[in-house]
């Protein structure tokens, strides 16, 4: 087998634009207020690590969402 390798000059893509590490998103539904913490590791919600704002985002709705558009980082806007 023959192992793909990546460019040295590649650089990994961001987990989204503009998120650090110690930054706090905030997102309502329902009524109820949504905190995610931001992390070298990934993004924590209710005590819960998760490596991706779209598994948070199905978890809160139970319905298939761009974790960075439901969170309002893309600039577009949101229901």
């Amino acid at each position: 087998q023959v192992a793909l390798q990546r460019p040295a000059d590649h650089v990994a893509r961001p987990q989204s634009p503009g998120l650090q590490s110690g930054a706090r998103l905030l997102r309502e539904w329902n009524g109820v207020t949504h905190v995610v913490d931001v992390t070298e590791g990934g993004f924590i919600w209710k005590g819960t690590t998760y490596r991706s704002l779209s598994r948070i985002a199905r978890e809160i709705t139970g319905a298939h969402w761009s974790g960075p558009r439901f969170f309002g980082l893309t600039g577009t806007a949101r229901p």
